[in-house]
């Protein structure tokens, strides 16, 4: 991949482009029709809401409302029944507030309601009816790309379920007779003596639409596609299961990506992506991993600039980061992890070599901050090129990402062959 500095530059107005594109088709989204009249208020200093979003996931609810200038706000819980408040200072009630109780699913998890109304002047209370009790995070965050001020209510489970325990119910450890390796082969097949568990992270989600096609196809619905493929594949083998990092559309913190990882206790962490590049003939399948020191190309640099800031874009609140989490991020000392993570990204090159064009030869290197786990080696695919009109078209074929899923399979199984995984005192 050839990157020269008016590609990149290029590659930083798409990035600006690519929201404008998803913004219009959000799973729950209402815009005002009136762009003069909220042109209008913002000149006078009267801030607007102009799009409400709504993201409902087992994980937790995201509401998000999109507005044009900073805007303050308050907000509290009550009881009898369980409710979230947030009072919204200096607006006024429009069309689009009006709307929002039509935003709502009946199968959402945690909202049972939602629903706004002029509390006095100048002010606008939301009231969210609750289904269960929750943790609520109301926060607000600065313009980026296309995306304006948004205010963002997240709804989490007080008693949320735990990844390991809800595993070991789903499905029983097969009892096997004790064996001197963990793995044995027979042809080119693995047996492994304990369950090995493989976390398997879609990219982007909810408000990051990551790269879109220009058919537009969504790079977040390709990754859970084949993910959820690949999934089933995982779960079929006798010894092995997945787990996602998110099973819908919606948004999970980079951070959180690899927490979830180590929670499980996983063996390996594979995220999922579907690369863009400016100039359209750029095709194939890469594979990623951390690096220690530089990235081993300014294109692979980019990349994971691209993919770190997705924070950024999809929306976290920076006043709740977890300081122990915030130093794995941090640690790159991770010399034999990385190893590892070498040794199945070169299987995993070959197997997707089988079926798609590589970009390039070798594993490539750079400091992606979800691949940075200490101690779970970890890999990032990019399936193909979204921006390749070609290999869009794969991208969105169900046989295809079945392709995809089956390759993937292949190379999981062929590192485990050759690199058996070691016995664990707590087997998850």
């Amino acid at each position: 991949m050839s990157c020269e500095k008016s590609d990149l530059t290029e590659l930083a107005n798409n990035e600006r482009r690519r929201v404008l594109h998803f913004a219009g088709a959000a799973l729950v989204c209402s815009v005002t029709p009136l762009a003069s009249w909220a042109a209008e208020l913002a000149s006078s200093g009267t801030p607007s809401i102009l799009a409400v979003r709504v993201w409902p996931a087992s994980d937790y609810t995201r509401v998000t409302l999109e507005h044009d200038l900073p805007l303050k706000f308050s907000n509290f819980l009550l009881e009898n029944p369980d409710r979230l408040v947030v009072d919204i200072e200096g607006i006024e009630l429009n069309k689009v507030m009006e709307s929002l109780s039509g935003k709502v699913s009946p199968d959402d998890p945690y909202i049972k309601l939602l629903r706004a109304s002029r509390f006095k002047p100048g002010v606008v209370r939301l009231v969210m009816e609750l289904k269960t009790k929750v943790v609520p995070q109301v926060f607000t965050l600065k313009p980026v790309l296309e995306y304006g001020h948004r205010l963002v209510l997240d709804v989490y489970p007080q008693n949320p379920t735990d990844p390991l325990l809800a595993l070991l119910e789903n499905r029983e450890e097969p009892k096997l007779e004790p064996r001197s390796a963990a793995v044995h082969t027979t042809k080119k097949t693995a047996a492994v003596d304990r369950m090995v568990t493989i976390t398997l992270d879609p990219g982007h989600g909810g408000e990051d639409p990551g790269a879109v096609g220009k058919r537009g196809t969504f790079e977040k619905n390709v990754t859970l596609a084949i993910a959820s493929r690949l999934k089933q594949h995982i779960d079929s083998e006798p010894n092995m299961r997945a787990v996602l990092t998110r099973d819908s559309d919606f948004f999970v913190p980079l951070g959180l990506r690899v927490q979830k990882a180590r929670r499980l206790q996983a063996d390996l962490f594979v995220s999922l992506h579907a690369d863009a590049w400016i100039k359209p003939e750029a095709r194939g399948s890469s594979v990623f991993v951390l690096s220690e020191g530089g990235a081993t190309s300014s294109a692979a640099r980019w990349l994971a600039q691209k993919e770190n800031s997705a924070d950024l874009i999809g929306g976290v609140n920076i006043g709740v980061k977890d300081p122990v989490l915030a130093r794995t991020l941090l640690d790159l000392s991770q010399t034999a992890t990385i190893s590892d993570s070498m040794k199945l990204a070169r299987t995993l090159l070959g197997e997707l070599g089988t079926i798609n064009t590589l970009h390039k030869s070798g594993v490539e290197q750079a400091g992606f901050a979800v691949l940075k786990a200490p101690d779970i080696p970890s890999v990032l695919i990019e399936t193909a090129f979204i921006s390749n009109p070609e290999e869009e078209l794969k991208l969105a074929d169900e046989r295809y990402q079945d392709k995809v899923a089956e390759a993937v399979l292949k190379g999981i199984r062929g590192y485990f062959i050759k690199n058996p995984p070691p016995p664990k005192s707590r087997q998850a």
